[in-house]
This record gives C-alpha cells, structure tokens and sequence, in this order.
C-alpha cells in the first residue's frame, strides 16, 4: 500500500517536473529570425529601370514590417543614430543589370537623411571604384555630400583579422569609417559558392577574396563573416531582389535573370541567405535546371555559418520567421 502510494505519488510528480520542464523549454526557446520578402508585381515589369517613387514605397513597406514599426520613418530611425557614419555596402563587380540598383541606394539614403543622418554621413562603397562606375555609381569624396568610394581609394588597414581558415586585411571604410553598415547583396547565383548574398556580400570588405573561393567557398566565407568589425558593424541587410539571378552569376547573364520584383530585409545573414537559396532553387526547377547539390556547388557555407563554432544566425525554417508583405 505505501510503496504503490509512493510509486503513484512519484509518477505524478514526474509528470508534473515534465510538463514544468516543458513549459520552461517553451519559454528559453530562441527567438526566431524574421526574414521580409516584400513585392510589387508591377514594380519592373521588363529590365527598365525601376519607377523610383514605386521602390521607395517597396522599402518602406519592408523596412517598417521588419521592425513592426508604427511608421516608415520610426524603423528606420532603429537603424542608426544621427551622429553615426552609415556605410551602404553594394554589390557591384558585375555591373549593371546584376548589380545593387542605384535607385535603390538613392532610396536608402533618402530615407536615412530623413531619419537624421546627414549626407555627409552616408558612405556607398565597394571593393573598387571601376567596379562601382560599371554599376552606374559616381565615386565622389565631398564631404558634404554621400560619398562613394572603392577599396582601392581608402585602402586597408595593416592588422590581419583572422578566424578559423581565413586571415585578411580589412577596408579602412569598414573599420575606419563607418559606425554601421547596412549590407546591400542581389539576390543572385555563383558558379563557385552556389549562391552570392548576403553572407558573401562581405568578401568586398577583405583585401583576398580571390584566396576563399575553393571548396565552394566552404569554410571560408563563415570565417570571414566572424570577423568582428564585420559581425559587429552590420546592422541589416536589404537584399536587391528586383531583378534575380538563377545561373551564370556572378557575371550578368540576362537569359536567366527575371524580375522578382522584390526585397529581402533581416538581420540574420544567415537566415536570409537560406530564404534567398531556396527561391534560387525553386527558379531553378522551374526553368528545368538541375539543383545545386547536383552541380556539386551546394553553399554548404551557409550551414557552417550557423553551426556551434560561428553561430551567426540559423539556417533551419523551423526558426525563421518569414513575413511576406
């Protein structure tokens, strides 16, 4: 009798710690990355050059989504501080067509203006100032105006950040310059890494890139994203996904880029870079072509990017939260 009292009382307080510990699992459970997909089907319906009052709509919406913010211009006040230097990191090697939009950057910095940062305070910059003229930007330095600059002007700096496989010299723009840094990839293929966004963004901030791409670029570009004026400075990524790329990136290859119209917004690199793979992938069956993985140029970089030893964002679905707007 008072063993099968005991034993009862011993199987009901069991279930109790368990249903306790479930509910405390439930309540440390990690925040879930948010990840924006905004579009306007009739943003760019051909490869024109998109209406600029259309985009500058486009990232409003998406910016106050991702922040759930009360008004466009409360989100982007979440960016930066007034007296912050503010660094738009483009994608420019390949030119126009499938480069970061100028009608967007112009858009970004209308918006940051009017959120308190002076022009002055607006850095658009890539790793060399040819690359950034093919994209349809002017290199300028006035200091009252934005600023746009390549590398190949500021310089790098004489430390070597180095973490796991990769050690580089950084862009004096990075480390120097900026205060944040708002990351601006397109949402496009790579022939060697799979995919380029925002993840890979970053090889224009190092003076070697050349030097991470075997392997697929596995470790390599998780490593180069620990850098910590790397890690630390990013505030957001936009992801330019107005005019995508399923084969041939990075070079421009128009018979296979189309018009998603659309934008990219998180936080997460990781977890954007997983969002932006998968529309890639799914373009890329669409159109009868063989998946990644097949081609052996699956960016497994971006797993290792969120595993226990770089833990820069999360890769699994069942942890982003993907808002469509």
């Amino acid at each position: 009798m008072g063993m099968g009292t005991q034993a009862g009382i011993t199987r009901r307080n069991l279930l109790c710690a368990g249903l306790g510990g479930a509910v405390a699992l439930r309540a440390a459970a990690p925040e879930k990355s948010r990840v924006v997909i905004a579009s306007d089907p009739a943003l760019r319906a051909t490869f024109a050059s998109p209406e600029s009052a259309r985009v500058l709509k486009l990232l409003d919406r998406a910016v106050q989504s991702f922040y759930a913010a009360d008004s466009p211009l409360a989100a982007w006040k979440k960016i930066a501080r007034p007296n912050e230097v503010v660094g738009l990191k483009v994608n420019c090697l390949s030119g126009r067509g499938a480069a970061t939009s100028t009608v967007l950057v112009e858009a970004i910095g209308e918006r940051l203006q009017q959120a308190g940062i002076p022009a002055r305070n607006i850095v658009v910059w890539d790793r060399l100032n040819s690359d950034l003229e093919s994209a349809g930007f002017q290199p300028a330095s006035r200091k009252d105006r934005i600023r746009c600059l390549g590398n190949d002007s500021a310089g790098y700096g004489m430390d070597l950040a180095v973490f796991g496989s990769a050690g580089s010299l950084l862009s004096n723009t990075l480390t120097k310059t900026c205060d944040a840094v708002i990351n601006l990839p397109v949402l496009k293929d790579h022939g060697i890494a799979g995919v380029t966004l925002a993840l890979k963004n970053v090889f224009g901030a190092i003076h070697n890139p050349n030097k991470y791409h075997v392997n697929a670029g596995n470790p390599y570009i998780a490593d180069v994203n620990m850098f910590p004026a790397i890690r630390q400075k990013i505030r957001l990524t936009i992801c330019d996904a107005i005019s995508a790329q399923y084969e041939g990136g990075p070079s421009y290859m128009p018979q296979w880029s189309w018009s998603f119209n659309g934008l990219l917004v998180a936080r997460d690199p990781v977890a954007l870079d997983y969002t932006g793979w998968q529309i890639l992938e799914r373009k890329r069956a669409e159109k009868g072509f063989k998946s990644l993985r097949d081609l052996h140029r699956e960016p497994l970089y971006i797993a290792t990017a969120a595993d226990s030893a770089h833990r820069l964002g999360t890769n699994d679905p069942q942890r982003i939260d993907l808002v469509k707007v």
